[in-house]
């Protein structure tokens, strides 16, 4: 029972640092940023934020999958678990594909033309890396809708 607890603690903490993480971006760090600051320090600023979510979002990844699969586990496995379940699996799976290409591609590309002093091109990554964001935030508000309603929507099998 507490180990249960435990796991389930561990893997809502993470998911909510991941969802709430990108809700925090999009409506208070990234409005404040274009209200407060020039082009190029805002640039610098939303990278270096970015930079520091996406490490934590991988920890919190991380978390999620490990703690997940301990309690698919000790539920009996994919066959003993509810629908909603797998429909959070499903669209988590999502969101960490669209987490690893903002990681591997579209955050790169920011970095790198700042780095290159290439305003416009920074600035050219930023709206469709908000996009994605914007998607995953989708997800993420779905799977917490999932996990608490999912339940009661249906019969297990």
């Amino acid at each position: 029972m507490l180990v249960d607890a435990s796991l389930v603690w561990i893997h809502l903490l993470s998911a909510a640092f991941w969802v709430g993480g990108m809700g925090c971006m999009q409506f208070a760090v990234r409005p404040a940023a274009v209200e407060a600051l020039e082009p190029a320090p805002r640039l610098r600023l939303m990278s270096a934020v970015l930079g520091r979510f996406l490490a934590g979002v991988a920890v919190a990844i991380g978390l999620i999958l490990a703690s997940g699969a301990l309690l698919v586990a000790r539920a009996g496995g994919l066959g003993a678990v509810h629908w909603s379940v797998h429909a959070m699996l499903a669209t988590g799976l999502a969101m960490m594909a669209i987490y690893g290409h903002l990681r591997f591609a579209a955050y790169p590309r920011l970095r790198r033309a700042i780095a290159a002093g290439e305003l416009a091109a920074a600035g050219a990554a930023l709206p469709g890396i908000r996009r994605l964001v914007n998607l995953n935030l989708v997800l993420g508000v779905a799977v917490f809708a999932l996990a608490i309603v999912g339940p009661a929507l249906g019969p297990a099998a």
